[in-house]
């Protein structure tokens, strides 16, 4: 496994990166009603999120949120090891598209205007996929 991160793929770990970590710090002070609203759309999607107390899950998002950013944004972090976090996170957010109803015009995959947020997340995927890809095909 490489060791520092090549230097044509620092821009799309630092596009990725810093929308990231801005987010999780975003969620780091949710109040409850925030937290509330983040809680129930994860838990319509991912029903298995209901057990845990809205508040906390927020903070858990936060926290895996700030890791990832940081790790995308830090060049010693192995390119595969960032690539797999960030495909894994944007997979949950797409399941997130795909699943939460209103998001995707009906039997399409084209987003709803209240989707599109959800939808341009494709592009964290394509980063992520295309970091994991490049360290396994040409290291």
């Amino acid at each position: 496994m490489r060791l520092l991160a090549r230097p044509h793929q620092l821009p799309p770990r630092t596009a990725a990166g810093v929308i990231i970590l801005n987010s999780g710090l975003g969620k780091w002070s949710a109040d409850e009603e925030t937290a509330a609203g983040v809680h129930g759309m994860a838990v319509g999607t991912y029903p298995f999120l209901k057990n845990i107390k809205a508040t906390r899950f927020v903070k858990l998002l936060s926290t895996a949120e700030i890791a990832l950013g940081a790790a995308l944004l830090v060049p010693v972090v192995p390119s595969l090891l960032a690539g797999a976090g960030l495909t894994a996170f944007a997979g949950g957010l797409l399941g997130l598209y795909l699943k939460t109803p209103g998001m995707r015009e009906e039997d399409s995959l084209r987003p709803t205007q209240q989707g599109v947020a959800l939808a341009k997340d494709v592009w964290l995927l394509g980063i992520g996929a295309g970091l994991v890809v490049e360290e396994l095909v040409y290291d």
